[in-house]
């Protein structure tokens, strides 16, 4: 096995997918307005770990196509995701496949976090998918005022189902470090998954116009000879485990926050 097969191949995404459709071992965790919220039931007698979450949204009125426009572009996700402190594309790695940086804004008394991850992503038909995971660049190590955080496997399955309809799904199993309770985490990405994908719904309705104004031809992820990203070996990076993070200690922290809500 080469270091060069640290790219997703067919098999990840074909398991991907059936994670996607998959009806057993998912326990409904909210279920309203075309949208629904699952976590994977884990098997008996294992460590208790991050939750795997599943959102689901029935679409009425963008295509598949221009949700999957939206969640590959960076220039327009400046515009309308409010938790993104930076986010910039690193390099290509193939025609489908690049690794980029991320960080967002955390609640007080948290640190922000930031990942680094490989993305690849595989249009079939009326079926779009994008995965990523977290990679160690060389030259993106952890930053001392942010918690690296880990995408263990997060994506999205945008699949079409009329000219203006689609079922859109966000999959996700992430730790976000730090000393945060797992409980907590995995509470806290219930309630959140909602609100996120409906300001992704709300930026596909606005992407269009959007996009007519703001260089309405470059899409480098469906056509990679638009991309002017340096082009980078697959083997330079490996797969960023969450054990290997040092876990920073958040808890005085929320301490010095109670006593001081409570003062």
């Amino acid at each position: 096995m080469t270091r060069a097969s640290i790219l997703p191949d067919e098999e990840v995404f074909a398991d991907f997918r059936r994670q996607c459709l998959s009806t057993e071992n998912w326990l409904s965790k909210y279920n309203k307005n075309d949208m629904q919220v699952w976590i994977e039931i884990p098997p008996p007698n294992t460590a208790p770990k991050v939750h795997k979450i599943r959102c689901k949204m029935t679409i009425k009125d963008v295509s598949a196509a221009t949700m999957y426009d939206v969640i590959h572009d960076g220039e327009y996700r400046k515009t309308w995701d409010p938790n993104m402190l930076e986010s910039f594309d690193i390099a290509r790695l193939s025609d489908n496949a690049d690794v980029g940086y991320y960080s967002w804004n955390c609640p007080k008394p948290l640190k922000n976090r930031d990942v680094v991850t490989l993305r690849s992503w595989q249009v079939k038909d009326d079926e779009y998918i994008i995965i990523n995971f977290s990679v160690k660049h060389p030259k993106h190590p952890t930053h001392s005022n942010l918690v690296r955080a880990v995408s263990i496997l997060t994506g999205y399955y945008i699949k079409n189902t009329g000219p203006n309809s689609c079922t859109f799904i966000y999959l996700s199993q992430a730790d976000p470090k730090g000393s945060l309770p797992k409980w907590v985490v995995n509470k806290a990405s219930q309630v959140l998954a909602p609100r996120v994908l409906k300001s992704v719904h709300k930026a596909g309705q606005k992407y269009p116009e959007w996009k007519r104004q703001n260089r309405p031809n470059q899409k480098p992820w469906l056509h990679p000879e638009q991309s002017t990203l340096p082009k980078m070996n697959p083997a330079e990076l490996s797969i960023q485990r969450a054990d290997s993070l040092e876990n920073v200690d958040e808890a005085f922290k929320m301490d010095a926050q109670e006593n001081e809500d409570s003062s």
